[in-house]
Order: structure tokens, then sequence, then C-alpha cells
């Protein structure tokens, strides 16, 4: 964005005594984002084509609810069209805190579990939440299709896992199930990288601006990210989520979910170049080990803390 436009932005949001606006780039979005700091607090900006303005006002829709529910996270301070109305943009209060992916082995197992327990505490919440769009089809339609989409994307990518046959014979064998038909609102993208624990050692959850609506269990799909980092924050997720009573059908479900996610990911990983594609392989070695290659149903990581 040119600095004619950043300039012109300036003038028409609805702040007084801005000092400086400066570029924030973590994160895989496409928005373009910034840190607005005035004499008196400091935000983080938000700005997407006019033509993604739906998914911000149900993105704002959700910041709404959170705080309705004091799940904490951001706090919108303002909304709307800028730029001769060609961008919308989010205004959110800034949270001052550490990537909890960053920090959270600075703690105890007990702490790292306890953490967890709250992210699974509010991922409940979220899944009360009355659902900001709607989709008419039923979730069985849905997903089914969703996973011939990433078994095509998988059989059409130049590149394989070493036993990707084996998250194919997981996916024949569990697909069935997902004839659970609970749809409830997703945050979208919810694991230990999209959280933030600040100086009083509170947990916060920060972007949902990959939000839609699903059956339950498929949010724990990127649980695997925070396993990776903490097998005990993992842990609690699930036992906060289900108040320390997890049904087995979960178990199935999450494998299901899981290497869907993972036959997808290696695609997916391919225009990024050799990181993100050693990132996937890694990944799915480390899963290949959880489930003893899908032997097990309930990962070696869960264990009670």
């Amino acid at each position: 964005m040119s600095e004619v436009m950043i300039n012109s932005l300036l003038s028409e949001l609805p702040l007084k005594n801005i000092q400086s606006i400066t570029p924030f780039n973590k994160g895989w979005s496409n928005d373009h984002k910034f840190i607005v700091v005035t004499e008196a607090k400091k935000y983080l900006l938000r700005m997407t084509d006019i033509k993604n303005k739906q998914a911000y006002l149900e993105h704002k829709d959700l910041l709404m609810q959170s705080r309705e529910k004091n799940i904490p996270t951001h706090k919108l301070a303002a909304h709307g069209e800028c730029l001769n109305d060609t961008y919308y943009f989010l205004l959110l209060n800034w949270i001052d805190g550490n990537d909890a992916g960053d920090v959270i082995n600075n703690f105890t197992l007990s702490e790292q579990y306890n953490f967890g327990i709250k992210a699974g505490e509010i991922l409940a919440e979220i899944h009360s939440f009355k659902p900001v769009s709607e989709d008419k089809e039923s979730w069985k339609t849905r997903y089914n299709r969703k996973i011939d989409k990433k078994i095509k994307m998988y059989n059409d990518c130049e590149l394989k896992y070493d036993n990707g046959h084996l998250l194919m014979d997981a996916i024949s064998k569990y697909r069935h199930l997902i004839d659970n038909n609970r749809n409830v609102q997703h945050h979208g993208d919810f694991h230990i990288g999209n959280m933030l624990i600040d100086s009083n050692n509170k947990l916060h959850i920060i972007d949902f601006d990959r939000h839609d609506t699903g059956e339950a269990y498929e949010e724990f799909n990127r649980i695997t990210w925070c396993a990776s980092t903490s097998s005990a924050f993992a842990s609690g997720r699930v036992d906060g989520y289900f108040n320390n009573d997890v049904p087995d059908e979960f178990w199935k479900l999450l494998l299901l979910y899981i290497s869907a996610n993972m036959l997808s990911s290696l695609p997916w990983a391919l225009p990024f170049g050799d990181k993100e594609i050693k990132t996937m392989r890694r990944s799915y070695t480390e899963i290949l080990g959880w489930y003893d290659r899908f032997e097990l149903t309930i990962p070696k990581w869960y264990k009670k803390y």
C-alpha cells in the first residue's frame, strides 16, 4: 500500500493524535495489517478489499459475541468502509502478549495443561455462538466433497509422503462417521499459533478471519500444531472442551480430520518452497509416531496432568 494511500487512510480513521502506523506482516492472511499507535492507545488495523466486506462483518459479529461471553480476544474499536469505499477495515484494540507457542514451554507441565484446559473451554463457548453465516448443505455432503477434493489434490501433486497410503486407509476407515451433523460456529483456525499469553498469564484467542460453520470436532484438526509444541497443552485442550468426559467417537473423528488435513498439506506447501515442504513431511512423521502408524485411535501425546 502506497504512502499516499496510508496518509489518506489516517485521515479517515476515528482516532485522535495518531503517532505512527507500521505494517504488521505476521500470519498467513491476505489482509493489509498495521499497528497504529496514538497518544493514548495502540491498535491493530486490518483492511481488506471491499469485495470481502461480508466476511469482515461476520468477523465483527464474532468479536461482539466474544465480548458478550467474556472470551479474551481483541475488542472492536471501529469498523467501516475507507479509501473511497474500496476497502473495509476493522480497528481492534491491541493485545499486549507473547505468542503462546513461543512461551508455553516456559511453564510447568501442569501450567501448560491448565492453559490447554482454558483453550478447550473457550472453544466450547465459541461453538455455542449463534452462527454468523449459514450453509444449507448437510455436513455429510460438505465434508465428503472436501475429502474428495483433498484426495485429488494429493493424487495430482508431484510430491508424496513416505507411507502416504496410510492416510488414505485412515480416511476410508473412518469417513462413514461424518453422519454426525451438529453444525456449530467455527473459529476456523484454532490452534496455539493463534493464541497469546499476556503478562498476567492470561490466554487470549486471536484471528477469527478463517471462520466458518461445520461439525464441532473438525475444529480440532489443527491440534497437531498444539501437540507438537506441548503435549500437555493439547491434552488440556481436549479435556477442557469435554469437561474431562471425552467420547470415544471424538478420537475416531479426530483421526479422520487430521488425516484429511495432512493429505492436502503437502500440495498446499509446494508453492511455498522447501521449508514448508519439510515442515509438512516432519509433521506427518510425527503423526505416524503418535498413532503408531494409525494402529491407535488415541494419540500417544494425550495424557492426564
